[in-house]
């Protein structure tokens, strides 16, 4: 059983989660994401295990990663905070009412309540032996309690009937209902591949179940940011010489 814990999400577009805890009750929360944090709330990061502070070892591509654990120590009702990582908004999912189970990117996670399991779940090959063997990561959530996700952007919310189809730009997809079937699909054409400007692969989502879009990628956004800027540089450097 996953700890009952309440929420507050403040913001429009630069999201933090306020967690309010009861005495006992903990938080598991990416590394580097805590805001602050009130009187009586003890923090411990690790890579797992058991005890108070039931951590877990998520795998990502062989290797293990830190959580940070957040309980309330204290007497009273004590309230820790969590930010986005990016410009967007901070998705809230009860797993007990979505099944629970939810899948998503492994760098959509940002904290659930003590008691739900975070782990991989599988891989989709992109073209093994031709990109190195490199897979499409997820991560699974499981458990009865709240989990917190993070989009980049606008956040779209599609309910797909049973055997509706919709594809998705890898770095797009969020999260989505493990009764959602998905597969990765190699752009078609060569002069789409050379001057559509998108991505080289897309996500086949096939229903039925939940879909959670994000409108703008961390990565694109950053792409955006250094592209005029590299420019720049390039011009400067041409002048000098």
């Amino acid at each position: 059983m996953a700890d009952v814990i309440d929420y507050k999400i403040y913001g429009a577009d630069l999201q933090l989660v306020e967690i309010e805890l009861d005495p006992s009750e903990g938080v598991q929360a990416e590394v580097g994401t805590m805001t602050y944090m009130e009187q009586g709330i003890e923090m411990q990061t690790g890579m797992g295990g058991g005890g108070l502070f039931s951590g877990f070892k998520r795998m990502v591509t062989g290797e293990s990663f830190f959580i940070t654990t957040f309980a309330n120590g204290g007497k009273s009702r004590a309230k820790v905070g969590f930010a986005a990582t990016s410009p967007g908004q901070i998705i809230p999912l009860d797993l007990a009412a979505l099944g629970g189970e939810f899948l998503c990117q492994k760098d959509a996670f940002l904290c659930a309540a003590n008691g739900t399991e975070i782990k991989v779940a599988f891989t989709k090959r992109l073209g093994a032996g031709f990109f190195g063997g490199e897979g499409f990561v997820l991560q699974r959530l499981q458990g009865d309690g709240l989990a917190f996700v993070q989009a980049g952007g606008a956040i779209i919310e599609k309910d797909l009937a049973r055997g509706e189809v919709l594809r998705v730009d890898t770095g797009c997809l969020v999260a989505f209902s493990p009764s959602v079937d998905y597969d990765i699909q190699f752009m078609k054409g060569i002069k789409n591949l050379l001057f559509g400007g998108e991505g080289l692969f897309l996500a086949k989502m096939t229903g039925p179940g939940k879909v959670y879009i994000q409108s703008l990628p961390f990565s694109r956004l950053m792409s955006r940011i250094t592209s005029p800027m590299q420019a720049q540089i390039n011009r400067l450097s041409g002048d000098e010489s």
